[in-house]
């Protein structure tokens, strides 16, 4: 799945510190996350998606960033509103990878 082996991250340290610390899982959490995609054809934020994993939107938000990158899902358009009341992003997985 993709070129990434560990997770993905910024150009900061704390990032960098972060992404480390879950390289193990990420791997496992981006595997879960298409899994549920695929079982909700109509879409879910990655807020969504973190609660029916019962994992922190911080170790699920960036999963959406590494898989959006590498063409596995995409943005359907959609819009709801996450824990903090902003609009997310519903995403859908992507009929075609990109290449």
């Amino acid at each position: 799945m993709g070129d990434y082996v560990g997770a993905g991250y910024r150009g900061t340290d704390t990032s960098q510190d972060a992404a480390a610390m879950i390289a193990g899982r990420a791997g496992t959490l981006r595997r879960l996350v298409i899994d549920i995609l695929k079982k909700h054809k109509k879409g879910l934020t990655a807020d969504e998606t973190a609660a029916i994993l019962e994992e922190s939107v911080l170790a699920i938000r960036p999963r959406f960033s590494e898989l959006r990158q590498d063409g596995l899902i995409r943005d359907c358009g959609g819009r709801r509103p996450n824990l903090s009341t902003r609009m997310a992003i519903v995403w859908v997985m992507n009929r075609k990878k990109k290449k």
